[in-house]
């Protein structure tokens, strides 16, 4: 217990580094909150044109629904890392700018297929009334279908935003300082591993906090489809 709790007093009274911790912390919930709009505006576009696509027998239909297939496949059959990688080595200097498009990239991948099984659960019927009722195709997806849509989809990308925190542990790789890099950087100069268990502490406390707030929401969802 002395050796824990001189290990603890090291690694965070010591010098203030408890404030290490919270810049970490910090830089990775930006970062996340960042990627996660970059998906989510990634993920509704590639979602929305795939759905315009399907039954579509044009050619230029055929291509756009061909790239978007394309791009979900491989950045879903990629690891993050790999494509955090391309990006800070070939296309930016900066690694947050690199992370925030690696990861914005990556989520919107899975973002899109979320939305577009959200877009799928709903009746078709409720397109034909729109149509019925002389509205365009756009305006009847805007208007009709996508807030039915969300309300489906809210919990799992609530999840999504959960996986992308955890994710962005990664982001050290490339020389992002996110939660793990700034607390392995401690472990290296209090020659000890309790930084990393603080680290370890902290991703679980935000887990656990976040997926507390997911449920509440499934619950409040639930309440609102049932009155």
């Amino acid at each position: 217990m002395e050796k824990i709790g001189s290990d603890l007093y090291a690694a965070l009274i010591v010098g203030e580094r408890w404030k290490i911790y919270l810049e970490g912390l910090a830089n990775t919930l930006l970062l996340s909150l960042i990627a996660c709009l970059v998906g989510v505006l990634i993920g509704v576009t590639v979602a929305l044109l795939k759905t315009a696509a399907a039954g579509k027998k044009s050619v230029g239909w055929r291509v756009i629904a061909g790239i978007c297939e394309f791009y979900t496949t491989v950045i879903r059959g990629t690891p993050v890392i790999v494509q955090l990688l391309i990006l800070y080595v070939l296309v930016f200097n900066s690694s947050f700018a690199a992370c925030i498009a690696g990861f914005g990239i990556n989520s919107g991948a899975y973002v899109s297929e979320i939305i577009r099984s959200g877009i799928a659960s709903i009746d078709p019927g409720q397109m034909e009334a729109g149509r019925s009722l002389g509205l365009p195709q756009g305006k009847t997806m805007r208007l009709i279908i996508l807030p039915q849509a969300v309300k489906n989809i809210l919990p799992a990308l609530f999840n999504e935003f959960i996986a992308l925190i955890k994710e962005t542990s990664v982001a050290g790789y490339i020389a992002g300082r996110d939660l793990t890099k700034m607390s392995d950087a401690l472990r290296l100069r209090t020659y000890n591993s309790m930084p990393l268990f603080i680290a370890a502490a902290i991703y679980l406390a935000l887990v656990v906090g976040l997926t507390a707030v997911q449920k509440r929401l499934e619950r409040r969802l639930a309440r609102s489809d049932r009155s």
